[in-house]
């Protein structure tokens, strides 16, 4: 006798009485909290977790739920690593570069000075090696790493005064995020890693000289065009910033195979949301900027020289010194020096070509 005749016959009891189990059975519902390094007045940043909690839900039929919650409401913005790792929460939406103090390696997930473009980046994690070799390493914190959406390339940030030459860096007191400190401190500069809704009130009162954020959309909603006059391009310390969901290495596995596509799915689909945000939402608030007198220069080709010759020897001392950093970066920068070579002949020139037309 097949199982739909005997379901009618005897009913689900008799089936369970008979050992035969249904086909579908009801899933139990799963409730995770998500802790963010963003306040909830950037909706872009903080808004990628949104986007992630939504997806998770609608895929699910409302059977796997995730709060979001902003820096500071579960935890400090740079506190969501101990917070996973401890399994104070089930997972934490982050800039990686944020926890280089634990170790340096993290920056590769997220941006390290003349790193990739975007698009790069997210090649090197989908198709390359970044999410096998990140994952590696982030297993030592029990974590499991899901892209998380990009910023693209950033800007260089807010300063006080010009900045004509190196000379400007020393003595400079520059909140600029994360492993980027590094740099700056090698030319000289003071690097304060500061969250983002602190930075306003440090750059008004003067606490620091100049400030970086990630670009005019977020810029402009932080009103930093009001405490401080010049506005460098580019940031070299984020040619783009990978964005990262980092996961109970436990609470994952304790999923269905179901609800792990589904997180999958969910942070893809983030991922490719916040960058076309940044990307749509940044030239209309450029313009804005340019019309209250913003002054928005370039760095001088001098300054982008010496940081480029500064980073280089960061990254040689930390070959010799760091294990987990060597391993990856030399996965990280050959396949940058591939991508280089295929964006020279046909990106960057149409690219550059667009750029000087009248549309």
């Amino acid at each position: 006798m097949d199982r739909r005749s005997l379901i009618k016959k005897t009913g689900i009891a008799g089936v369970l009485a008979a050992g035969i189990a249904p086909a579908v059975h009801a899933q139990a519902a799963v409730r995770w909290r998500l802790a963010s390094s963003f306040p909830k007045s950037l909706d872009t940043i903080y808004g990628s977790a949104d986007v992630f909690s939504k997806a998770v839900k609608e895929m699910s039929g409302g059977k796997f739920e995730v709060s979001v919650h902003a820096s500071g409401e579960l935890m400090p913005a740079f506190g969501v690593v101990d917070g996973v790792q401890n399994g104070t929460v089930e997972i934490a939406h982050t800039a990686p570069y944020y926890f280089f103090g634990k170790n340096e390696a993290f920056a590769l997930g997220g941006a390290i000075p003349f790193g990739m473009n975007s698009r790069q980046l997210t090649a090197w994690m989908v198709d390359g090696n970044g999410t096998k070799l990140m994952r590696e390493f982030y297993a030592q914190y029990n974590i499991v790493n899901f892209l998380g959406g990009n910023t693209g390339a950033q800007m260089g940030g807010w300063f006080r005064k010009e900045v004509k030459s190196p000379e400007d860096i020393k003595g400079l007191k520059f909140r600029v995020g994360g492993f980027a400190g590094k740099v700056i401190e090698r030319m000289g500069g003071v690097p304060q890693n500061i969250p983002g809704g602190e930075i306003y009130q440090a750059l008004e009162k003067g606490t620091i000289d100049a400030a970086e954020w990630i670009g005019p959309y977020d810029d402009l909603k932080l009103g930093f065009n009001k405490v401080a006059p010049f506005y460098y391009y580019p940031g070299w310390w984020d040619g783009s910033l990978n964005l990262e969901f980092y996961v109970n290495q436990k609470a994952l596995e304790s999923l269905s195979a179901e609800n792990r596509a589904i997180v999958r799915a969910a942070a893809h689909e983030a991922h490719v949301t916040t960058q076309a945000r940044y990307d749509s939402r940044n030239p209309g608030a450029l313009k804005q900027l340019v019309a209250a007198k913003t002054k928005v220069v370039p760095f001088p080709q001098t300054v982008l020289d010496a940081s480029f010759k500064a980073t280089m020897g960061l990254y040689a001392d930390l070959d010799k010194s760091n294990p987990d950093w060597k391993k990856i970066y030399a996965d990280f920068r050959n396949f940058q020096r591939d991508q280089i070579l295929w964006f020279r002949f046909a990106e960057s020139r149409f690219d550059s070509f667009m750029s000087s037309q009248k549309l």
